[in-house]
């Protein structure tokens, strides 16, 4: 699945090191291991990537990555994180330390890095660290050529009098720079990431005009493609399906009242959830409580 959250897990689990080193200086006799813990799931999600690392002192932690192209709001990214720590600390027994990574510049703007319960006797803090792409300086991991986090710097802070043609070329040249044992799918996954922000068009110039690559990126292009089109048709039916309950549950004019709103929302998992939301609610003001809470 080739998905902007399946790209980004893709780089972190092959250089598990160059994410642990956004929380930790390691040294190289650190070990790191990438773990696939089997565990239950937040409203559909399960943890993106979760490193073991053992220090040269025998100490032992986890650090744990969600990466998240938008807000989350059903349920709260605070409160899903807090899950998360919560359950691995009780299942691994060890010190977790956990990390959002927003890839879209606007996301990730509003969150507060922790989960906050004040009730007098049943206070509950649990704090995690907020990464926005964004906000990352791409000149610094590029002049350091950090292998995994090259495919992410068409998404990071620019230098000032960079152009963002210019930034893109620059970025792809160093990507194409690097040792790694399949270069295409490497560029073909900074290209995936690359639009949330960059015109298609502008992206596949440059990649071929910067790369030796082109044959082997069509390939790997064209089942970006396949996909996107499998994951338009799961998203046109999940759509469909709550129109249909809208219509045959609610008022008559229900349906197209929401639609407009329901049309703009291009994650799944959450059309899933509405589609549940429709078959629960008792009326078109259960379902628009519902769907507000997803800023549509």
């Amino acid at each position: 699945m080739l998905s902007f959250d399946t790209v980004s897990k893709k780089h972190a689990h092959e250089n598990p090191k160059d994410f642990a080193r956004l929380r930790f200086e390691l040294s190289e006799g650190t070990e790191v291991e990438v773990l696939t813990p089997e565990q239950p799931t937040v409203e559909s999600h399960s943890a993106d990537v979760l490193i073991k690392v053992k220090f040269e002192s025998g100490r032992e932690i986890l650090i744990h990555f969600e990466f998240q192209t938008a807000d989350s709001y059903e349920p709260p990214m605070a409160l899903r994180m807090a899950w998360y720590i919560i359950w691995l600390i009780k299942t691994y027994r060890v010190p977790v330390f956990s990390s959002v990574i927003y890839l879209r510049s606007n996301a990730g703007r509003n969150d507060p890095g922790r989960f906050v319960q004040e009730e007098l006797g049943n206070s509950v803090f649990v704090e995690y660290q907020v990464f926005r792409l964004i906000d990352m300086d791409g000149e610094q991991v590029l002049n350091a050529k950090i292998e995994g986090l090259i495919p992410f710097t068409p998404l990071m802070k620019r230098p000032a009098n960079v152009s963002q043609e210019e930034w893109l070329r620059r970025c792809v040249r160093v990507a194409d720079s690097v040792d790694v044992p399949n270069k295409p799918a490497y560029l073909g996954g900074m290209a995936v990431l690359s639009n949330l922000t960059y015109d298609r068009q502008l992206l596949w110039k440059v990649l071929t005009e910067e790369t030796m690559y082109e044959s082997e990126l069509v390939q790997y292009w064209s089942a970006v493609e396949r996909q996107k089109g499998i994951q338009q048709g799961e998203r046109n039916n999940a759509l469909e399906s709550i129109l249909e309950v809208l219509e045959l549950r609610l008022q008559p004019d229900a349906a197209n009242r929401f639609k407009p709103r329901l049309e703009a929302i291009d994650d799944l998992q959450r059309l899933k959830q509405l589609h549940r939301a429709a078959i629960l609610a008792d009326s078109p003001e259960d379902f628009r409580e519902v769907l507000d809470q997803s800023g549509q």
